[in-house]
């Protein structure tokens, strides 16, 4: 995919590549009840989670198209869940049920259905 450079490059005014290519949010805190309802609701495609002040904080995926999907980096202190939007399931688990990324971990997740996600761990 070209970077929002690239877009700019070709004429298009700055505003329009970044929305064309995805917005960032590069300071997130994990909302701290543990719960899907009480999750942090992320809304960029490319998110940077700066505090997990507790193992099982949690953000949750905006409900969106199929074929969208969020990057998503844990540079918090402790693993985050990250749960699905309401009646969503990730990969093999549970609807609603949550994984749980570690710190310094990264993944991709993208929707495939309108209830199904599959995230993709790094290492």
């Amino acid at each position: 995919m070209a970077t929002a450079i690239d877009i700019m490059r070709g004429g298009v005014p700055a505003g329009t590549a970044k929305a064309i290519n995805g917005q960032a949010n590069t300071s997130i805190t994990a909302g701290t009840t543990q719960t899907q309802a009480g999750a942090t609701t992320l809304t960029a495609s490319v998110n940077v989670i700066t505090t997990v002040t507790t193992t099982g904080d949690g953000v949750v995926l905006s409900n969106t198209e199929i074929g969208d999907s969020y990057e998503i980096l844990n540079l918090g202190a402790n693993a985050c869940a990250v749960y699905p939007p309401v009646g969503g399931r990730i990969n093999q688990l549970a609807t609603n049920g949550a994984f749980t990324l570690g710190s310094n971990t990264a993944t991709i997740i993208q929707k495939f259905t309108a209830t199904r996600w599959m995230a993709f761990l790094s290492a």
